[in-house]
């Protein structure tokens, strides 16, 4: 829609919203003068190698739409050159797919362009020979690829992107099903990316091609809408911005008015939040007031407040209180002309470079195109990003982890030294005491919100003062799960919890073992210090001695079969003691019934009435503690049972497991899922699958689009529970899965 002063008017051919593509080639020139615009010192040369090696790698292909594939490249090289990249980076756009589409290699590159240009283009070449179980995983594996080379080089990220929406900006000529999964995939990642990095513009554009092809009825709905209102609208945008020009001048303040349609998918957005109808939407028109300072911003603020009524609760300062990309503005909603609501954005110039351009900013106006890495210490979520991953081997974990980063508005509270700290819409004082530093989070105890006590789960709101209490001998819990917010603190549970479950594995597993062989006469520390075992363990393909002993703690190894190997190492061309003891026994008379042990056994002690507690239900496999109960026998808890603690110390005793019976043992399980057709089957699938009985089921749906389902279920040990656990991760609607206990 034409309207006055529209600073996105006139946008370049790669950067319109048809979905049609470009109108004509890109000429190469056009990318020399932007870039010598910016930096007349920039090495035009290597822009004009790189052009000539493109064209000449990419010579007679073509691009869906029949136009010559070079176009492609041209295009990304000028959305690069229009954001004010350096010329490694604009070269890096004309030479992204060279690696990728043609014979062209990553040598050939760096030995013609340099290891700077190389790097880039390494970094954004495709993953796509290595061999993936699923799509999800490829699509998983592919953006944690790209992040991990982030961390190289940030540059590798605006390549990405540029291509990405020139590819979006000609998505038509894909066949449909490929054109809902390539728009699911940028409004899932892309788009919160380029706006994580303050590139609003190309956000802006990601979102609307994709909600173009994801909802193509409401997006047309919304097209034909505001062409329907858009002389009534234009005229509203010309009155508003004469106006606000008029203030501006009368007060002797120098600046620039622009005013626009909101974006359609922002519309959309807008619809949802307040559940109105398009016609019931007002709140449509945007207005920008460019000026030179500070001082100004607010003198404008003040403005605009005695022309028009300010609308209560919509004013933000972002310019003492800037957002996380380092975004700064002064947001205002006011009752404007003809009783419409509109929102009016006020910054200085150099906010705004900011704003359109977000981290690619900071290389514009430098000299000879170089950027000072302090001025990149605002984007500090990338580099928690980039430390996370080396805890997080599993991609969708990664994947899980990354949405949690990028979906999530700010909340701004403050330490009680008056430091702010920028966090998640919903977080809570844990991801807080996380925030802070991981140790504080492991020993949090409690925490303090304006003085007052408060839950560790208690959802945080702006301008909050938050203060951690820790206790040394306090550490994370799986509780600690449900109640974080933050893809940081959630990551430092997990590798908390994991590290835990193998220090009890190789605890157990090297308990079971001494025992074990106590009864044969074999002495397993001994024959760990001199070697013996650790000929036992590469016997069982295993790395170290410690991966064998944990795989007996996790239950997926009997001590007597690792016993029986490290018999034969000892005494090669023996019989095992096993197979002396069964050709020694003589035939055993039918013994009396015995009380129920439940396969588990007490040093020394025989005949005691054993019972699993239903509150954690232990399986064999689990590290676990006997309770006596008085009249009961012996209540058999897992050691990390809650209940545990409130037990009387000198009622708890040492138990252990005495051998797998063969029998069925009750766990329940804690998934949290999108609430979408078909989820209940994939998960039953799964259970009959691996032949696990399901004894009891509910489902709740939440508020969000999501759901949970508390399974009961029958499984024969500890790792067979786990590896159902980690099957149930990897369905695509799963977003978490734990083991539960009562009153979790």
């Amino acid at each position: 829609m034409p309207c006055r002063n529209n600073p996105n008017a006139g946008l370049r051919r790669d950067g319109n919203l048809t979905g049609k593509g470009i109108l004509s080639m890109i000429r190469i020139q056009e990318i020399l003068d932007l870039v010598a615009a910016h930096n007349h010192e920039a090495n035009l040369e290597l822009i004009q190698k790189a052009y000539v090696f493109a064209a000449a790698a990419h010579v007679g292909q073509t691009r869906l739409s029949g136009e010559p594939y070079l176009s492609h490249p041209l295009a990304v090289a000028h959305r690069l050159a229009e954001m004010g990249f350096d010329e490694a980076t604009i070269a890096a756009g004309l030479l992204h797919d060279t690696v990728e589409d043609t014979k062209a290699t990553i040598e050939e590159i760096d030995e013609q362009f340099g290891e700077e240009v190389a790097d880039i283009v390494d970094g954004v070449t495709k993953i796509s020979l290595i061999p993936f179980e699923s799509k999800e995983e490829a699509q998983a594996e592919n953006i944690r690829k790209m992040i991990l080379a982030m961390s190289h080089d940030m540059r590798v990220l605006m390549v990405k992107l540029a291509d990405r929406a020139h590819n979006m900006s000609t998505l038509d000529f894909q066949k449909p099903h490929k054109q809902k999964r390539i728009a699911q995939e940028t409004m899932d990642i892309y788009a919160p990316l380029a706006n994580r990095l303050g590139l609003h513009r190309i956000k802006q554009q990601l979102e609307d091609l994709s909600f173009k092809y994801l909802r193509p009825d409401l997006y047309g709905q919304i097209t034909k809408w505001l062409d329907d209102n858009q002389v009534v609208e234009r005229h509203i945008i010309d009155k508003v911005v004469t106006r606000l020009e008029d203030l501006l001048k009368s007060n002797g303040i120098h600046g620039t008015v622009y005013g626009r349609i909101k974006h359609k998918y922002s519309i959309y957005k807008k619809m949802q939040h307040l559940s109105l109808t398009l016609d019931e939407m007002h709140d449509i028109m945007a207005f920008r007031v460019l000026v030179a300072d500070i001082k100004d911003c607010y003198a404008v603020l003040g403005l605009v407040h005695s022309q028009w009524k300010p609308v209560h609760g919509r004013f933000k300062d972002y310019i003492s209180m800037p957002k996380a990309n380092g975004y700064q503005s002064l947001h205002t909603t006011v009752i404007g002309p003809e009783g419409e609501r509109i929102e009016i954005q006020i910054r200085t110039e150099e906010m705004h470079r900011q704003a359109e351009h977000g981290v690619a900013s900071h290389w514009l106006y430098k000299e000879k195109g170089r950027v000072n890495p302090k001025d990149l210490e605002q984007f500090s979520w990338l580099r928690e990003i980039f430390e996370r991953q080396r805890d997080e081997a599993d991609s969708k974990e990664f994947m899980l982890s990354l949405r949690l980063d990028l979906f999530k508005d700010e909340v701004y509270v403050y330490t009680p030294h008056g430091d702010v700290k920028e966090l998640p819409e919903g977080a809570t004082p844990l991801d807080f005491a996380f925030h802070i530093h991981t140790k504080v989070g492991h020993h949090c105890a409690g925490a303090k919100v304006n003085g007052k006590l408060v839950p560790l789960g208690t959802p945080l709101k702006n301008g909050d003062t938050v203060e951690i209490v820790t206790d040394s001998s306090r550490n994370p819990n799986r509780d600690w799960l449900k109640m974080v917010k933050t893809a940081k603190a959630r990551s430092r549970i997990q590798h908390y919890l994991r590290t835990e479950e193998r220090a009890h594995a190789l605890a157990l597993g090297r308990d079971m073992l001494e025992k074990e062989g106590r009864k044969v006469s074999l002495n397993v520390a001994r024959a760990v210090k001199e070697g013996q075992m650790a000929i036992v363990a590469q016997d069982m393909n295993f790395d170290s001695v410690d991966d064998l002993t944990a795989a007996v703690g996790y239950a997926h190894l009997t001590p007597r079969k690792i016993l029986n190997k490290l018999y034969a190492v000892l005494h090669p061309g023996e019989q095992t003691p096993a197979a002396q003891a069964a050709e020694a026994a003589p035939a055993k008379e039918k013994e009396p019934d015995k009380p129920r042990t439940e396969g588990v056994g007490i040093s020394g002690v025989d005949g005691v009435l054993m019972r699993f507690a239903k509150c954690c239900n232990p399986v064999p496999g689990d590290p676990i503690i006997g309770y006596i109960s008085r009249g009961m026998g012996v209540s058999v808890h897992r050691q990390d049972c809650p209940n545990v603690a409130n037990m009387e110390p000198e009622r708890l005793l040492s138990v252990h497991w005495n051998g797998e019976e063969d029998k069925p043992y009750e766990a329940r399980i804690y998934i949290l899922c999108r609430n979408e057709r078909g989820v209940l089957a994939q998960v039953a699938q799964i259970l009959a699958k691996d032949g696990v009985n399901i004894t009891t089921l509910t489902t709740k749906p939440l508020v969000d689009g999501r759901s949970d389902m508390d399974i009961t279920v029958e499984v024969r040990n500890v790792a067979q529970l786990y590896q159902l656990i980690d099957e149930l991760r990897k369905l695509p609607p799963i977003l978490e899965v734990i083991r539960a206990s009562d009153g979790e």
